[in-house]
Formats: structure tokens, C-alpha cells, sequence
């Protein structure tokens, strides 16, 4: 039997890293916001994005790459996981990373299932692809009816050393990046503040 590689919750704290990760991008008026402010900061963070859309706005997608920031698989069309028979579920692993390696030049190395929902053939796929499962140890639940400027900076105000930071640069269903928008330049500050150092996942690969 194959092994499995466990998903990727959060990171080692020691190097007093934090890794910020957005979702279901490109989008077309907030991923540029979203690289806006990061730039300001001289943040570097990982996109995972959703393959159709990254191909529909491919110059966003080589933007997000040229500021050094990752770009990784969100499946191809982010349809539920588990709405989706066995063969499907595989061809949304296969052709989001298709996507994103035509795009920025080299295959993804983390897949983040559709709304963190994991599913064995899909866990399988991605790891046949060299993929690690990258889930998350914090969400800023900028989304639906508790996703306001208030309510995310206090989530995020909790975030620590080799916390995996959930957030949300596409405006997709109920995400509200618009709000996010609002306190991203002051958690940033903060993290420089705490003497906390954002980093892509990359950067676990590499020690």
C-alpha cells in the first residue's frame, strides 16, 4: 500500500516563522490588492489558486510569481470534493496543477483541497504528483456573516509562530476580501512588531 504523507497543519515554531496563504484567487480587482499591500510590507506569502481562473487571468498569475510569492494548486474548478465521483475528483487534482505549472514554469508542490475538505483519491493524486496536502492552523474566516474587518483582525491578532494563515484574495461565493483588505496592512505590521517573520511554504522544504 502506497504511504501517505499526513497533511500539513502548521509548521515548526522555532524559526519563529509564520506562513500567510490566500485562496481561490486570481481575482481580478482584489489579488492585485492583495500583492499591493504585501508588496508595502515586503511579504512574501503562497497563492493557491483555482486552475480555470488562474488560466482566465494569467497575468495576475506571472504578477504573483515575479514578487516571489508561490503559487500552488486549489484544484481546477474548486467544485466540492466530495460532490464529485472518484475520477473527477482526480482529474481537479491533476488539471489545477497542470494549470499552474504551464503558468509559472514549475509544478505545484502543495494542494489545498476545496474548502479544506480532504478525500483519500485525491490526497493520493496529489502526492503521485509530488504534491503535500496543505491545510491550515488558522482561518481569518474572512468569509459569509462573520467575515467583517472586526471579527478578522481579532482572529488574526491570535496567529503565532508556525501558524498556517488562512485567507481570502478571490471573491468567490461568500468570501469578502473587500474586508480583509481593510486590516491586512495592520496585521502585517503587527507580525513585523512581534518579531514574527512571514514566509511562503516553500521555505519548510528548505529548513
Amino acid at each position: 500500500m502506497r504511504s501517505r504523507i499526513p497533511p500539513l497543519l502548521r509548521a515548526p515554531a522555532d524559526a519563529q516563522r509564520v506562513h500567510l496563504t490566500f485562496d481561490d484567487g486570481p481575482d481580478p480587482q482584489w489579488t492585485p490588492r492583495v500583492l499591493d499591500l504585501l508588496a508595502q510590507h515586503a511579504v512574501r506569502a503562497t497563492f493557491f489558486v483555482i486552475g480555470r481562473a488562474a488560466r482566465d487571468a494569467a497575468g495576475i498569475v506571472q504578477r504573483i510569481a515575479e514578487a516571489g510569492h508561490e503559487v500552488e494548486n486549489h484544484s481546477w474548478s474548486h467544485r466540492h470534493p466530495w460532490a464529485l465521483s472518484a475520477s473527477a475528483a482526480r482529474g481537479e487534482v491533476r488539471d489545477g496543477a497542470a494549470a499552474v505549472a504551464d503558468l509559472v514554469g514549475r509544478a505545484p508542490r502543495y494542494f489545498r483541497p476545496p474548502h479544506g475538505r480532504l478525500r483519500r483519491c485525491m490526497s493520493e493524486a496529489a502526492q503521485e504528483d509530488g504534491q503535500q496536502i496543505a491545510l491550515w492552523s488558522v482561518s481569518a474566516v474572512d468569509f459569509g456573516p462573520f467575515g467583517h474587518a472586526a471579527g478578522i483582525a481579532a482572529r488574526l491578532r491570535r496567529v503565532q509562530a508556525g501558524d498556517i494563515v488562512l485567507m481570502h484574495d478571490g471573491k468567490r461565493g461568500i468570501n469578502r476580501p473587500e474586508e480583509l483588505a481593510r486590516v491586512l496592512p495592520g496585521f502585517l505590521q503587527a507580525l513585523s512588531e512581534r518579531c514574527l517573520e512571514p514566509a511562503p511554504l516553500g521555505a519548510l522544504l528548505k529548513g
